[in-house]
C-alpha cells in the first residue's frame, strides 16, 4: 500500500512538538499523527531518538510503525540556541510532550511557565514512571518496574512459576493511549472553553493501575490478592486455552451464564448444566480443574479447524491462538485490513506490514500519510519556515546545534 501524504484528516492544523524518547511518549504522539496531527519529533544529536534502535534483521522496524506519519528535527538542547529554535516553535504549536525525569524540564531552563511565556494556551503532557508527585517522583521508572509494582506480573503466569513481565511495553503503551485521549480532552478546553493550557500529569503507574479490574477492591473485601492462574479467570469459568488434536491451540470464554451453558449442551454433557459443581460462575470457578477437563478432552479430539466449525455452528465465543504469522493469514484480518503492507524500500519484498489506523472513524478517518523520517528529515524545512537563511542553518549545524 502507497502512502497518501494529500489525505485529509480531523486533526489537521494540530501541532505536536515531541521530545519523547522511547514508547509512552511516541505511542501517544503516533496516535494523534495518525488522526491528523504534525508531530515533530525533536531529537537529539547522533542517534536520536532511541526507539529507532528497537528492531530486527537490522531494520528500525518500531520505529517505522510508531514514528509514520511524524516529522524529524535535530536540536542539540544543550545550546541556547537551539533552545531558542524551541521555544520559537512551541509559539505555533498546541500540544508539547515530554517525558524526562521529573524536574528535567525545569534543570534545561524549559520549565512549564517559560513555555507558557510563549505561548499561554500551549498544552504540556509529562509522562514520567511515578508521576510528577509523590515519594516515588524523582526516580527514573522504566515499564518494567511499574509491571512489577502495580501487581500485574504479580498475577500473571501460572501459580507454580515466578511471576511473569509481559514480553511487550505494556505499560507504556497503555499510557500512551491514555495521554492520546487527555491531549485531545485538554485541547477541546482550550478550543471551546477559552481555557489557558495545562499540564498532563501522566504516569506510567497509574493507568496500568487502572486496566487491572478491581485487584484493590478484591483484597480489601476478601483479604487475599488476586494471584497467578495461568490461562483461567478468577471471575469466570471455563475460560482457558485448550490444545487441540493437531497440536494448535483454542481459547474458549464461557465468561456469561448462558455462554457456558451453551457451551455444555453442545459437547454433549448437558447434564453440567444441572450439576451443582458446574450450574453457577461461582461453582464453576471453584471447579474449573474438572471443567478444563472435560472442554479439554472435547477440544482435544478434534483439530483447530475442525473445533473452529463446530463451535461457530453451535453460536459457542471460542477462537484460534495465532502467532503473528498466522495473524496476517487470517481471513477477516485480511477483510478488514487490520494489518497493512506498507511501501518500504528497507524492508523485504519492499514493504512492511503494521497495524491500520484505529479507531475508524466513519466520515472523518485518520490516514497513513507518511512513512517513518529519516534522523534530521525535516530540520532544514522547519528551520527555513521559522525564518532562517540557508546560510544560517549551515553555520547551525556546522556548529553543532543543530542536524
Amino acid at each position: 500500500m502507497e502512502y497518501r501524504p494529500d489525505a485529509d484528516c480531523p486533526l489537521d492544523g494540530v501541532r505536536v512538538l515531541d521530545l519523547s524518547r522511547l514508547v509512552a511518549g511516541n505511542m501517544s504522539t503516533h496516535v494523534l499523527a495518525d488522526h491528523g496531527a504534525e508531530v515533530i519529533k525533536v531529537e537529539p544529536p547522533g542517534k536520536g531518538d532511541p526507539l529507532r534502535d528497537w528492531g530486527a534483521d537490522g531494520i528500525s522496524v518500531q520505529w517505522k510503525i510508531y514514528a509514520r506519519n511524524k516529522k524529524s528535527i535535530v536540536l542539540n538542547l544543550r545550546d541556547e540556541r537551539a533552545k531558542a529554535i524551541l521555544l520559537n516553535l512551541v509559539e505555533g504549536a498546541q500540544v508539547f510532550v515530554e517525558n524526562f525525569r521529573t524536574g528535567g524540564l525545569e534543570k534545561m531552563g524549559l520549565d512549564p511557565q517559560t513555555l507558557w511565556s510563549r505561548n499561554p494556551n500551549l498544552i504540556i503532557l509529562r509522562v514520567t514512571g511515578f508521576g510528577q508527585t509523590g515519594p516515588y517522583s524523582h526516580k527514573p521508572g522504566f515499564g518494567t518496574l511499574i509491571e512489577g509494582m502495580s501487581g500485574f506480573a504479580m498475577k500473571t503466569g501460572s501459580a507454580d512459576r515466578p511471576p511473569s513481565l509481559p514480553n511487550m511495553a505494556l505499560a507504556d503503551m497503555v499510557a500512551g493511549l491514555y495521554g492520546a485521549f487527555a491531549c485531545m480532552t485538554a485541547l477541546r478546553e482550550v478550543e471551546t472553553k477559552s481555557r489557558k493550557g495545562q499540564i498532563i500529569d501522566l504516569s506510567l503507574l497509574e493507568p496500568l493501575i487502572s486496566i487491572l479490574g478491581g485487584d484493590a477492591a478484591i483484597h480489601h473485601v476478601t483479604g487475599k490478592a488476586p494471584m497467578r492462574s495461568g490461562n483461567r479467570s478468577m471471575t469466570a469459568s471455563p475460560r482457558n486455552t485448550y490444545q487441540t488434536k493437531d497440536g494448535h491451540w483454542l481459547a474458549i470464554s464461557g465468561s456469561m451464564q448462558a455462554m457456558a451453558m451453551r457451551l455444555f449442551r453442545s459437547i454433549g454433557r448437558a447434564d453440567m448444566c444441572d450439576d451443582p459443581r458446574y450450574s453457577t460462575n461461582a461453582a464453576r470457578v471453584a471447579h474449573a480443574d474438572e471443567v478444563d477437563a472435560i472442554v479439554q478432552g472435547w477440544v482435544g479430539a478434534r483439530t483447530l479447524a475442525e473445533n473452529l466449525i463446530f463451535f461457530e455452528e453451535t453460536e459457542v465465543t471460542a477462537g484460534p491462538v495465532y502467532d503473528a504469522g498466522q495473524l496476517r493469514q487470517d481471513p477477516h484480518v485480511q477483510g478488514r485490513e487490520a494489518l497493512v503492507n506498507m511501501t518500504d524500500n528497507d524492508a523485504p519484498d519492499g514493504y512492511l506490514p503494521m497495524h491500520n489506523i484505529v479507531p475508524r472513524l466513519s466520515e472523518t478517518p485518520g490516514a497513513i500519510r507518511t512513512p517513518a523520517p529519516k534522523l534530521g528529515e525535516h530540520t532544514n524545512a522547519l528551520l527555513t519556515e521559522l525564518g532562517l537563511s540557508e546560510a544560517e542553518i549551515m553555520d547551525l549545524k556546522t556548529e553543532g546545534v543543530v542536524a
